[in-house]
């Protein structure tokens, strides 16, 4: 596929951002089971917030073309294909992941309302609504705006312009996996979905290392190019849970309790490889020391803020003091990687732990210096739960710059999660 004609025919309107309701990530779909079934009348707000507000998302993109492409994702439903695939394929070795209640909901489903508006040189996006219906917007939303901003700087340049940068694009990538290549049991997946250059760029991505990686290359978070290439689906679930069910605690002690609650719900309908636990939501220190026996006997952890090696060795002490052997176990490094960091991450705890990789941004995103006043450079942008049945949502992460709520609610967090101080460190992605 010649991706710069394609991308120099978008102005007439050839691709759709957004192309099928399981262009997300699978981790969106096995949540949105979860929260149908435990919390079916729960109603939340989600918001569009620009970490990177040095980008004028307002002046790059067309309110008129961002509305067009927002309300063709509401004109989508899930295809007879599409339905096949989840009700029948088997995901983590379990067949009929997907419980038949489930997707009858799902199979008549619509996005529902957004509210858009323009304030300054940003765009305030929010979704209102039942929970399992809302969440649905989060990886759309976050793909159709940051492939507008692409298409906003593309569309100022020429047709050999365009073939000059996907070519260099494409030479950086397949260096990259060059790179990867040499590593000996490497385990990584494509995790770009939310903040990819576009769909044509990432599909191309998966492609490529399918082909340059093989059996190294574990799958895709994207469903629909994880159907389209015949690939794993790869998620488990995200910080988006904890955050609700902490909003709903009416209490400290429920609120301390929260994020395991989420887990208590999780290991009664998944088991295996799903149980993964992410603990970093209102600080990964407190969360092990106050975690539940149960929770050691889990497949692994993922680690998505803070320094990833600490995160990995508080990991392994953690294990190790509950009596569980860490060669077993399975560290998922997520935040922020390339391919120096995966390399470095992988030559330290090769043979210590179960290593695997969520390669995002910089993997589906990474066209850094590549155009005019570096205007392709990924930048970090989110869409998150801003509040729970009228209850503002907080989260703390293992990096500060990345917590996000009400000042005083921040504090209370803190206190009942007994965070102590924590190291800032850029957020790259």
């Amino acid at each position: 596929m010649d991706i710069a004609t394609r991308v120099y025919n978008h102005r007439w309107k050839l691709d759709p951002i957004v192309r099928s309701l399981i262009d997300t990530d699978f981790y969106k779909l096995l949540m949105c089971q979860s929260v149908f079934t435990n919390h079916p009348r729960t109603q939340v707000t989600f918001s569009l917030i620009n970490r990177a507000d040095h980008i004028p998302l307002a002046r790059l993109i067309d309110e008129g073309e961002l509305r067009e492409q927002l309300d063709h994702i509401r004109g989508l439903q899930l295809s007879r294909g599409e339905s096949t695939f989840l009700r029948g394929n088997t995901f983590y070795g379990k067949r009929q992941m997907f419980r038949p209640d489930f997707m009858e909901w799902f199979e008549r489903f619509r996005l529902p309302p957004y509210h858009l508006e323009r304030v300054g040189d940003q765009y305030e996006l929010t979704f209102e609504g039942n929970w399992a219906e809302a969440m649905l917007w989060e990886i759309p939303a976050l793909a159709v705006l940051m492939e507008l901003r692409s298409r906003a700087v593309l569309g100022r340049m020429k047709r050999f312009e365009l073939q000059v940068l996907y070519a260099r694009a494409m030479t950086r990538l397949w260096e990259k996996i060059k790179q990867l290549q040499s590593l000996e049991a490497l385990r990584i997946a494509d995790f770009g979905t939310r903040r990819r250059h576009s769909f044509l760029w990432q599909d191309w991505c998966v492609q490529a290392m399918i082909e340059g990686l093989g059996e190294k290359f574990a799958g895709t978070s994207n469903c629909l190019i994880a159907m389209r290439r015949e690939v794993e689906a790869i998620g488990t679930n995200a910080h988006e849970l904890p955050m609700v069910y902490a909003a709903l605690s009416d209490s400290d002690a429920a609120l301390a309790e929260a994020p395991y609650r989420v887990l208590a719900d999780w290991q009664a309908e998944h088991s295996g490889n799903l149980r993964i636990i992410l603990p970093d939501t209102f600080g990964t220190a407190g969360f092990l020391d106050r975690a539940p026996d149960w929770l050691s006997d889990w497949t692994g952890i993922r680690i998505d803020s803070g320094d990833p090696a600490e995160g990995a060795e508080a990991a392994i002490r953690w294990w190790q003091a509950r009596g569980q052997d860490p060669r077993q176990k399975l560290v998922i490094f997520s935040d922020g990687l390339d391919v120096d960091k995966i390399m470095e991450l992988q030559a330290q705890f090769s043979g210590r732990v179960r290593i695997s990789f969520g390669w995002g941004t910089l993997l589906t995103n990474d066209f850094r210096g590549l155009a005019p006043d570096d205007g392709l450079a990924p930048f970090s942008l989110v869409c998150k739960a801003q509040s729970a049945n009228g209850r503002p949502t907080v989260k703390l992460s293992d990096n500060p710059r990345k917590a996000m709520g009400p000042a005083a609610e921040i504090a209370r967090y803190k206190r009942v999660f007994d965070v102590g101080e924590q190291r800032a460190s850029a957020i790259v992605v």
